[in-house]
């Protein structure tokens, strides 16, 4: 019982760190002119999601080291939402440091699961950032989205990533905006959350 109730806690405590992480960021840097409008990132909607997650996974009984990855992930997931909505950008602080050590993980285990599934979705997505010079996709994002490749797993990551571009696609089209470029990693973070539970459980 005391898990149950101590594991939102500490998500949506990861979660409260993370936005601090990402102000401390973002205090100085102004956003390009060329870039993403920026925006108020939804605070509290991040910080409840994150103890639902971390509900979800006690629910379904994950393994200690499973619930590390999410802390680690989820806290990426956030600072990386807040920081491409307020200033435009997906520092490589939040994206290759968890990055990195799920590599050396996956390495370390020999289960190359996690590296595969990271180079499924890193290539496409940084052929994009390649041909569109960081406009139509930025590499921040590529990073990103090989995060989420590592943590969901193929095919799981390829069905949220989808899912990301179509919400944003649709989003974009019917906005004010529909000219200029949007802050994309926010819906990779979003799909990435939402998805997962389900990934470090299955």
């Amino acid at each position: 019982m005391i898990y149950a109730i101590a594991a939102p806690i500490f998500y949506a405590s990861i979660a409260i760190i993370a936005i601090a992480a990402s102000r401390a960021v973002c205090k100085d840097i102004a956003p390009e002119e060329d870039g993403p409008p920026s925006g108020r990132p939804p605070y509290v909607i991040l910080v409840v999601a994150s103890a639902i997650v971390g509900e979800l996974l006690m629910y379904w009984h994950a393994m200690p080291l499973q619930l590390g990855i999410a802390a680690m992930v989820l806290f990426a997931l956030v600072a990386c939402w807040c920081s491409d909505a307020v200033c435009g950008i997906v520092p490589d602080a939040f994206t290759l440091a968890p990055l990195a050590a799920l590599m050396l993980f996956s390495f370390a285990q020999r289960d190359w699961g996690m590296m595969i599934s990271a180079a499924v979705v890193f290539v496409p997505f940084a052929l994009a950032a390649f041909f569109s010079k960081g406009r139509g996709m930025g590499w921040g994002d590529v990073k990103l989205v090989a995060l989420s490749g590592a943590a969901l797993g193929a095919p799981l990551v390829v069905f949220a990533l989808a899912a990301a571009c179509g919400v944003a696609a649709v989003v974009h089209h019917f906005s004010r905006a529909r000219r200029g470029p949007i802050a994309f990693a926010p819906y990779i973070a979003a799909f990435t959350g939402i998805a997962l539970p389900l990934g470090l459980a299955r």
